[in-house]
């Protein structure tokens, strides 16, 4: 990586650890870890700032203009096709990303954090099984939408 690429990376890191603050997640654990560990499976410098950046406009104040304006253009564009709003269908939102390469390199690897037995283990059986339900679906239609 080199030191530009390791510049922006670090500035995604700020930007996501402001932005997500104090946030925690349904285990109450603090969302930040969520994003690193996400983070943490990707190997390109781009996909990195990505991840850092993944849920920011979905769950904070942080604007895509906001991101396109520190980061570019095309990183504002992958960050835009992993946000899903409430009201949008899952088939919508999955087909959103996978037009990106990036966002779907991302995507997969939210997914294995997010489904991971031992963050699931922390919540109850109900939420549990809907939520490992969801990212199976999801794992699916991202699939179907790749081809």
């Amino acid at each position: 990586m080199t030191a530009a690429q390791s510049d922006l990376v670090g500035a995604a890191f700020e930007m996501a650890l402001a932005a997500h603050g104090r946030q925690t997640d349904r285990a109450g654990q603090l969302y930040i870890g969520h994003v690193a560990r996400v983070t943490a499976r990707l190997d390109n410098p781009r996909d990195q700032v990505v991840a850092l950046l993944h849920d920011v406009v979905e769950d904070t104040d942080v604007t895509l203009d906001e991101i396109a304006a520190r980061f570019g253009e095309g990183v504002a564009h992958s960050v835009g096709c992993l946000t899903h709003p409430e009201n949008e269908a899952l088939e919508d939102y999955i087909a959103r990303v996978a037009s990106d390469d990036c966002a779907v390199r991302v995507k997969l690897a939210d997914l294995d954090d997010n489904d991971d037995d031992a963050r699931l283990a922390l919540l109850p059986e109900e939420t549990r099984v809907r939520l490992k339900e969801k990212y199976r679906r999801s794992r699916v239609l991202l699939e179907q939408a790749r081809g």
